[in-house]
């Protein structure tokens, strides 16, 4: 049996050789299924990952979420923009914010990642299904270099490992946040409250652990209202000041009339984890966990009239410019938001003898509540209630089926997933309690895919190992359904279907224990997720419903990875590349009514780069340092139906990154931790054409340092105090993000 599943194998990997060769035709290939800083790789597998664990997180990261534990790791961004933001996707190596569908986020197996869309607002992980209190450690890898994993793994896994309690165990923390916050006509301050409680205990066989948080928190403006200024001066309109002249991310003239999206929110996590551990042939967990998030944004005008009063909505006289300024452009910034989500899983494991492993994960997320509703009317009015939209995205969610087996060196598994997307938009009479009225638009639909994927590790020598890996999938997509009022349009979508299979090859070289060499190669298809298939565009007064015949993301990605371990550390350096064929990225083309922008296949976008990472303990006495640095070439390499962008850099990518990180072990019981975080400048447009990064919904680059302290006053507790931004840097990515921020925490542990 086993040479017949070896045989299957290197039929497939005789596929990939070509493509791998054709490759490193172009540039030198490059590998990395290493990278969270911690402890250096073993070397039991060229596919072992580095690993952060609970105890780094809290000695070096102000870490109020589970995402803000990514901070530091090579080329890892979690785009959270403030406390408590709901909308945290992460950027990997070659992709941006808006490529959320091009990476994986599991806890204990289960998936996080929302593969409902492939954006930075309602695909983002669900974060809030992970505790940080019980956190064990996470793992990180890069590159579709395992057929285990799906083509969203183009990019990144992200592997969080909780705890199970050995005992009875308690705790609970504290954590507070001020942000002074400074930019056109604001000036605030927004504090943060959280709260942490978790129970837990081991009866022989049997674990339990329950835990909970609150979140009160503010954020800064996450917009500002802006009104292009006209062609020529004007003597029309109310006379207003109080805006600030400006330009946007092209480089034209704009009034910059107030702020938005100023969230007040108040989020509860709950989680329950059961398991049973009879024997080493049978385990079993249940877990089931809450999201609620209660959210009520703001707007601040910075116009007045000659009273003093606010103005909203109007054609206003600004220096001499008439500026017609529409309802939309406040109130749009304006909305509550109402979520209440549940997830269930349950994981069956065993390891009957030392060479047979097995697992099957099973699970469930559904969006039972999710409401935001937004008014349609005029400011100040829009304040007491008023006509309105309730976007209703109930429904949605997804369940998903995971059965691995592994014996000796050989793995083989299935993989079965659908997630389905309902988002209706309704009139309502009074944005703020009013009940739904007619449905102005929908859409709707469903994605499903069933894969099997084999691959084992041959030894062809002592210090020379080939993994060969082949991952078969079947994907479909239907029940597509697009609706919307005015202008009228009702489309019942056609059912797609494809087949694709994806090889992989790593080959491993540890000539010593010092030395860990590895060349990898993988094909990955990342199919087109519901809410790319299923979008509507209004163009005017017609409706495009682009044709739901997107292709899948075909790419093939390699790295060389050289790692070298010291006494006191380690130094890893890897060359990767990754050729990405029909990308999907949203992009604007032309319609017989002017032009759109909504996904499209992108012919090529070419990547290549390098990675150093290194980790140094007791540089000087006590002293620990990490740090690394990315360097990525990734352009568009071929665009027919958008020739324009063709040889410019791919959006949200920039072209250096680099994280250091010191901790000074200055007592038993304290810790000092500086650490610093850069990005270079990034474009937001598949033609580059926005040339000013630092302005609202341009790109920034940014260098952003924090600071870190921690005292173990006695066995069991602890506090913390910390800045984030410690210079005060103003950047704008997309979003204007945190400005300085201090914060400190006191936790309890039994």
């Amino acid at each position: 049996m086993t040479s017949l599943f070896r045989a299957a194998l290197l039929a497939g990997a005789a596929t990939l050789l070509p493509l791998a060769a054709h490759a490193a035709d172009d540039e030198a290939p490059s590998v990395s299924p290493l990278v969270v800083h911690g402890q250096a790789p073993t070397q039991d597998t060229p596919l072992s990952t580095q690993t952060v664990d609970a105890s780094e997180i809290a000695r070096q990261v102000n870490a109020t979420t589970v995402e803000d534990a990514l901070k530091y790791q090579p080329a890892i961004f979690a785009r959270r923009r403030h406390i408590g933001d709901v909308q945290a996707p992460i950027t990997t190596r070659t992709s941006g914010v808006g490529a959320s569908a091009r990476s994986l986020v599991y806890a204990d197996g289960v998936l996080l990642s929302a593969l409902i869309g492939n954006n930075n607002s309602t695909a983002s992980p669900r974060w809030g299904m992970v505790a940080p209190s019980e956190i064990d450690h996470i793992d990180l890898r890069y590159g579709p270099f395992s057929a285990a994993y799906p083509g969203n793994s183009i990019g990144a896994v992200v592997e969080i490992t909780t705890r199970d309690p050995q005992a009875f165990e308690a705790s609970a923390s504290a954590t507070t946040e001020l942000q002074a916050f400074r930019q056109y006509g604001t000036k605030d301050s927004y504090a943060s409250y959280l709260g942490q409680a978790a129970l837990g205990d081991r009866h022989g066989d049997v674990t339990w652990r329950l835990s909970w948080s609150h979140l009160d928190t503010e954020g800064q403006p996450l917009a500002y209202v802006t009104a292009p200024r006209p062609a020529s001066p004007s003597a029309v309109g109310t006379p207003a000041t109080g805006a600030f002249l400006d330009v946007n991310r092209t480089g034209a003239p704009i009034a910059v009339l107030g702020a938005g999206g100023i969230e007040r929110q108040r989020v509860d996590n709950a989680k329950l984890k059961l398991g049973y551990e009879p024997s080493m042939a049978f385990n079993a967990s249940y877990l089931a966990g809450y999201f609620s998030n209660r959210d009520r944004a703001t707007v601040q005008s910075y116009l007045r009239d000659a009273a003093g009063a606010p103005l909203y909505a109007g054609t206003f006289n600004i220096a001499g410019f008439a500026y017609a300024v529409p309802a939309s452009a406040f109130s749009n910034n304006l909305y509550r938001l109402d979520e209440r989500h549940s997830m269930q899983a349950l994981t069956l494991s065993g390891a009957p003898s030392e060479t047979l492993h097995w697992q099957v994960v099973a699970s469930l997320y559904d969006y039972g509540r999710d409401q935001q509703r937004t008014p349609t009317t005029a400011l100040p009015a829009a304040q007491a209630g008023g006509a309105g939209t309730i976007l209703d995205m109930g429904g949605t969610g997804w369940r998903t089926l995971d059965g691995q087996f592994s014996w000796s060196t050989l793995r083989a598994g299935y993989h079965y997933d659908q997630y389905r997307l309902g988002s209706d938009r309704y009139a309502t009479t009074d944005w703020r309690t009013g009940p739904k009225g007619a449905l102005t638009a929908a859409a709707r639909g469903k994605t499903e895919t069933q894969a099997l994927f084999l691959e084992d590790a041959l030894k062809l020598s002592s210090d020379l190992r080939l993994t060969l890996g082949l991952r078969g999938e079947r994907w479909r997509a239907f029940d597509g359904f697009n609706f919307q009022a005015a202008p009228s349009a009702a489309v019942h979508q056609p059912e797609r279907s494809a087949s694709r299979a994806s090889p992989k090859a790593v080959l491993a070289w540890t000539p010593d224990s010092d030395w860990n060499l590895t060349a990898s190669a993988g094909l990955a298809w990342r199919f087109p997720t519901v809410s790319e298939l299923y979008q509507a565009v209004t163009q005017g007064t017609q409706v495009f419903v682009p044709n739901p015949d997107l292709a899948p993301e075909r790419a093939l990605s390699t790295e060389l990875s050289a790692q070298r371990r010291f006494t006191h550390g380690y130094l890893r350096a890897s060359l990767f590349t990754e050729d990405v064929d029909d990308a999907l990225i949203s992009q604007t083309a032309l319609t017989p009514f002017g032009s759109t922008s909504f996904v499209q296949n992108i012919g090529r976008v070419r990547s290549r780069g390098a990675e150093l990472q290194g980790e140094w303990r007791d540089v000087l006495p006590s002293l620990d340092l990490t740090a690394s640095l990315t360097w990525v070439d990734s352009k568009i390499a071929s665009d027919p139906a958008f020739p324009a962008a063709e040889g410019k850099r791919t959006p949200q990518v920039p072209r250096l990154r680099w994280t250091a990180v010191a901790t000074w072990r200055a007592a038993d019981r304290l810790s000092l931790t500086a650490a610093a975080r850069y990005a270079g400048r990034a474009f937001a447009t598949i033609d580059n054409s926005d040339t000013v990064g630092h302005t609202f919904q341009g790109f920034d680059g940014y260098l952003v340092v924090d600071a870190r302290a921690v005292w173990k006053i006695d066995e069991r507790w602890s506090a913390a105090v910390g800045v984030d931004n410690a210079t005060d840097a103003r950047y704008f990515l997309f979003h204007p993000f945190p400005q300085r921020s201090a914060m400190a925490e006191l936790k309890f542990d039994f």
